[in-house]
């Protein structure tokens, strides 16, 4: 059976993503793989240099995602399935291109942990993310903001001659304005998947490239995690990366990933020279192995921990009763706090495999670590030698140009935009234009005719691009300036993007010398922010979001009244929920967005009966969202009312955006038992420490709230 490619659906109970956040992240990430200058110059000088190199100071252009909920549906995917007489793997072009299920036949077993259930949560750069399947991890430290973006798929003549064909997926990466590829085949027989990857620096200079291929695999008591190391970096919630001997450390194998008490990353500290491979396998001595080419250096164990914070993760990401995942990865650089360094006009490309695994389970589980991952690599040797893996390789390189045939799927427009701009050629990866959608265009007629036409009036800005060709444009655009603040605003972000925020600073306030116009003030209010003036950042946040609920009440509401009435909030919340269209669901993410920043920035300067006014203002929809319940908790116990903090915690919430490593939820809970301990007349007396400990005591966090990564 040579390898078919077709197109299918995949039928799963799935929240909506929803639309993007329509508001710049002109905020720092607070993306958790990050170390102090400490530990970094005690790190050997390559990891050191790559750890320092080009870190990303923020995720623009690319837009939030934060809109999803945690209301599931069945919902009909877009799946393209990958198939010979060994082998089924499916792939989600819709979602980053995820390989969610990977079913070898003759043993009739799934080698991937297989999510029931999409739900998204707050792991990707960029929000929303899934877990299970493998993952092209590209762009910077973390999940890309590919994760739940659709990707281009098409079929190419598969590199082995059998007649066959081959996966192509593509995509434009943003975040380095790096195209990359996917070529996925099965050869005839095989039980690996072969996986062809090329990332291109199409750019006159360098650029700074992640990789990480990231597997989700089933974990069980009895799962263990075998790699050909001795040593690793381990890298905890803590932010502290250190060398520790593997298997054991603190009197803990952690090649169980069921061993571990907290979530933890363990990054394999594979020898030079040695075959680069990682497996995990069940108590029977079965599951999955991934080797590749030796560009891809880097092995990595992620593991949730038996902790109540990584349990309750698990749960949150699936249907609870189902069974846990850990996950192996595979990257460029030795951990996932380095990028590596790709020269001009080059690009890195590499051959993964993916296939069944089995070894005698007594030796796999025995203490002898040398044994063990010896008869792994001596099994992963006959199974696919690794001479196979590299032929396969050379004989993929020449296919990697050939231009694909039946389209599958379409990505953005964004790969098409840039051709367009610079007339890159990159055969194999076509951006056609075709793809162009309307988030592209303005930009296209900026490069076409000199000048940004401005957004139709009451609609929230496009989409600002960044990079240095575009400020370019920007600066030398022919734009109305006594009327039109919106060509200043796109520029203020492109500078600040850049690091120029002085710049950024002067082009916002020449655009309020236009009008008062909300979009700009935001951006204000966050350079205020980040300039340590937070008074003046809380003004300037509650301007900007009055002036957005008056443009969306002049749409959907209560034509323009900005009074904040119930009988106007609800009259507003009415409209907007009535629209029901594309743009009211794009307003109501402009008043979260808005209203979640103006809220905390009010909170930071002691305003809280203002910061309960703006959070009656938001429409109900957005108000009942977990998010704002827990906001409205925090504004209660800024208010005095303890108690009536506690009484939203006990009627239950779940915030459906809760960022990974986040521990606003247990901080809250535990300020307000601090209050309610506080006014009992039985705590007189107490010191902080003591009151402390007593709330802790007296006030336990239930099991719903614990989502602490980290030792409490």
């Amino acid at each position: 059976m040579v390898t078919s490619v077709r197109r299918t659906t995949l039928t799963l109970p799935a929240a909506a993503l929803g639309p993007e956040n329509p508001l710049p992240a002109l905020r720092p990430l607070d993306e958790v793989h990050q170390i102090d200058d400490h530990t970094r110059a005690g790190l050997p000088d390559q990891m050191a240099r790559q750890v320092a190199y080009e870190p990303l100071r923020s995720i623009l252009p690319t837009r939030l995602r934060d809109a999803y909920t945690r209301d599931r549906v069945p919902t009909e995917l877009d799946a393209i399935v990958i198939e010979n007489d060994r082998l089924r793997a499916t792939v989600l072009p819709g979602l980053g291109g995820r390989v969610a299920s990977l079913f070898h036949k003759p043993t009739e077993r799934e080698l991937l942990y297989r999510n029931p259930v999409l739900q998204p949560a707050d792991f990707a750069l960029n929000g929303a993310w899934f877990s299970g399947g493998i993952e092209w991890n590209i762009g910077a430290t973390g999940h890309t903001t590919l994760s739940c973006a659709p990707v281009h798929a098409a079929t190419v003549p598969a590199p082995d001659g059998s007649g066959g064909r081959m996966l192509r997926l593509w995509e434009w990466e943003r975040l380095r304005d790096l195209p990359f590829q996917v070529d996925l085949w099965l050869p005839d027989g095989s039980d690996f998947l072969y996986v062809g990857v090329r990332v291109r620096n199409p750019h006159p200079h360098p650029a700074p490239v992640y990789w990480w291929s990231n597997i989700a695999v089933p974990e069980t008591e009895r799962t263990r995690v075998l790699a050909p190391a001795e040593a690793a970096y381990h890298f905890g919630y803590e932010r502290d990366l250190r060398r520790v001997p593997v298997p054991r450390w603190r009197g803990v194998d952690h090649t169980y990933p069921s061993h571990g008490t907290h979530a933890a990353d363990y990054f394999y500290d594979v020898p030079a020279g040695a075959r680069r491979w990682i497996a995990a396998l069940d108590g029977d001595g079965h599951g999955l192995a991934h080797t590749s080419t030796d560009l891809l250096r880097g092995r990595k164990l992620f593991l949730w921990g038996a902790g109540s914070g990584g349990r309750r993760w698990q749960h949150w990401l699936t249907d609870p009763g189902t069974g846990g995942y850990a996950e192996i990865q595979a990257g460029l650089a030795r951990t996932q706090l380095e990028h590596v360094r790709l020269g001009a006009e080059e690009d890195f490309s590499w051959l993964e495999a993916y296939g069944p695994l089995s070894a005698d389970p007594t030796t796999v589980h025995g203490d002898d670590w040398a044994a063990a991952r010896g008869a792994v690599a001596e099994r992963l040797a006959r199974a696919l030698p690794r001479a196979d893996v590299e032929a396969a390789y050379q004989a993929w390189l020449p296919s990697a140009d050939t231009e694909p045939d039946e389209v599958l799927a379409s990505g953005s427009g964004w790969g098409a935009l840039e051709v367009e701009r610079a007339g890159y050629a990159l055969p194999g990866t076509p951006f056609a234009p075709a793809s162009l959608g309307a988030d592209q265009q303005p930009w296209r007629e900026l490069l076409r005719t000199g000048a940004l036409p401005p957004p139709e009036p009451a609609t929230p800005p496009g989409t600002s691009l960044v990079s240095r060709p575009w400020r370019e444009l920007l600066e030398t655009a022919d734009a109305d300036v006594l009327v039109d603040p919106h060509l200043k605003y796109h520029l203020g972000v492109a500078q600040w993007h850049e690091g120029d925020r002085s710049q950024a600073v002067r082009s916002w306030e020449r655009a309020t010398e236009i009008s008062d116009w909300w979009p700009v003030l935001r951006c204000l209010a966050v350079a205020d922010q980040t300039d340590g003036h937070p008074h003046r950042a809380a003004d300037r946040w509650l301007a900007a979001f009055h002036g957005a609920v008056r443009e969306w009440r002049e749409r959907y509401g209560d034509g323009g009244d900005s009074s904040a009435t119930a009988a106007d909030r609800e009259a507003g919340a009415e409209g907007g929920d009535e629209g029901g269209a594309e743009g009211g669901d794009e307003w109501r993410a402009v008043l979260a967005g808005l209203g979640r920043e103006t809220v905390t920035a009010l909170l930071a300067v002691g305003r809280a009966a203002e910061a309960r006014d703006v959070l009656a203002a938001l429409p109900a929809a957005v108000r009942a969202r977990g998010r704002f319940v827990l906001l409205t908790a925090q504004v209660l116990v800024a208010d005095g009312d303890a108690a009536g903090a506690r009484a939203l915690f006990d009627a239950g919430f779940e915030v459906d955006d809760l960022r990974e490593g986040d521990e606003t939820l247990s901080d809250t809970w535990f300020a307000v038992a601090e209050r309610l301990v506080a006014a009992d007349p039985e705590a007189a007396g107490l010191d902080a420490d003591a009151l402390r400990a007593r709330a802790r005591e007296s006030h336990p966090l239930p099991d719903r709230y614990e989502f602490r990564m980290r030792p409490a």
